[in-house]
């Protein structure tokens, strides 16, 4: 597996970023601790978003992302995002933009990956997992499957205004997220069309403090008719549980062409 941080300047932000890429390798055969694999044609693509307190190097550091994807033929990118909740800042960055629009695209100029529908997926844990279901929800059109770990996905309900919230009016605006708007990801699944909706998966720990956030997103799932994947397990907002799952949604993951390991 090719593992390599990418510094390049984004139009969307006006500034200089980052993400953090890995790229399967044809072969492995000979690599300590790794089956030797192989895959054929372009490797499909995971789109990773990290929580609110991280960046794009979070995955890599706190998981073993590199080993599941390696043992998937699956290439996975990593934008930073800040503290933005994927969204276009009313007054600063914007971040749907480039996470939506501008990182596809460099991704598809820069790298020998795949660019259908079929072969894209989008993950990410709590503020991320917000991204995922975001993305998945506003632009059905681009994935094959969408995941959300432990995600903050009632930001429609959060009050910017009381004490602590402060940095989300900075995130929403004063008036936070306008009910059926792109970024009310729970009223968008009853407007959505649910024949063009990719596979959608929700996991959460029982002691997380999102967790009735998610029950909140599952109930709206089931009440407009929408399918998900859910994983509900015992667990908090914490590494070990989201190490867990995203090993179980690389093998959630519809993807068409599994790598084989060579015969003994």
């Amino acid at each position: 597996m090719m593992h390599m941080r990418v510094a390049f300047f984004s139009t969307a932000l006006g500034l200089s970023t980052s993400m953090t890429v890995l790229l399967p390798q044809r072969e492995t055969a000979g690599q300590i601790g790794m089956e030797g694999a192989t895959a054929q044609g372009l490797p499909p693509v995971l789109y990773l978003l990290h929580g609110a307190s991280d960046d794009d190097t979070i995955w890599t550091r706190r998981t073993s992302i590199e080993r599941y994807a390696s043992e998937a033929g699956l290439a996975v990118v990593m934008p930073d995002a800040k503290l933005s909740f994927y969204n276009n800042e009313p007054h600063g960055y914007r971040y749907w933009d480039h996470v939506s629009d501008e990182l596809p695209r460099l991704v598809a100029e820069s790298f020998q990956v795949s660019t259908a529908r079929e072969d894209t997926f989008v993950a990410g844990l709590s503020m991320g997992g917000f991204g995922a279901m975001k993305l998945a929800l506003n632009q059905p059109e681009r994935f094959a499957a969408a995941a959300s770990l432990s995600g903050a996905l009632d930001m429609a309900g959060a009050d910017v205004n009381a004490e602590g919230n402060e940095w989300l009016a900075r995130v929403w605006g004063p008036e936070g997220i306008p009910q059926g708007s792109p970024n009310d990801v729970q009223g968008l699944l009853s407007t959505v069309d649910k024949a063009s909706l990719p596979k959608l998966w929700v996991g959460c720990g029982t002691e997380d403090f999102l967790f009735e956030d998610n029950e909140a997103f599952i109930k709206a799932a089931e009440d407009a008719g929408v399918e998900l994947t859910v994983s509900i397990t015992g667990g908090a907002h914490t590494w070990d549980l989201w190490d867990r799952e995203i090993a179980k949604v690389i093998e959630w993951l519809p993807l068409r062409h599994r790598p084989q390991s060579p015969p003994a």
